[in-house]
């Protein structure tokens, strides 16, 4: 079902000044900025071999990201992993009995189709299930 990692989501309160750090700092090639108005996200995507780090900084504070930076501080948010099907993917979970927050995939960065795994269903880690775009 799982392709590979396609990104590691790391939180920020602010892009312009973690961006050099992966960039300038770990070597990372940057991928560019965007925004998904539907999260309530700014993100930046840096390429790391095969996979991406994604960071995210809030548009607002009812952000899902605004609430994770007040309760827990700046760090890793999600993982996500890259899958053929996502609707496939989410009905094998659902079916054996894992809590998904979204039922239905939803738009993410770069047309991706996602969809995320409940914590309590994955050992407390926030898990994304990602369909690239086309």
């Amino acid at each position: 079902m799982l392709k590979k990692i396609n990104h590691i989501g790391i939180a920020v309160t602010s892009l312009e000044a973690a961006i050099p750090f992966y960039r300038d700092g770990l070597g990372m090639a940057f991928q560019g900025c965007e925004e998904v108005a539907e999260q309530k996200v700014k993100v930046a995507f840096l390429q790391v071999g095969e996979s991406k780090i994604e960071l995210l900084e809030p548009t607002s504070a009812e952000s899902p990201i605004a609430k994770f930076l007040e309760k827990n501080g700046a760090g890793v948010h999600h993982i996500a992993y890259e899958v053929e099907d996502i609707e496939a993917a989410i009905a094998k979970l659902e079916m054996d009995g894992v809590r998904m927050v979204d039922k239905v995939p939803r738009s993410g960065a770069h047309g991706a189709r996602i969809a995320f795994i409940h914590p309590k269903s994955s050992n407390g880690v926030l898990t994304e299930l990602c369909q690239a775009g086309h």
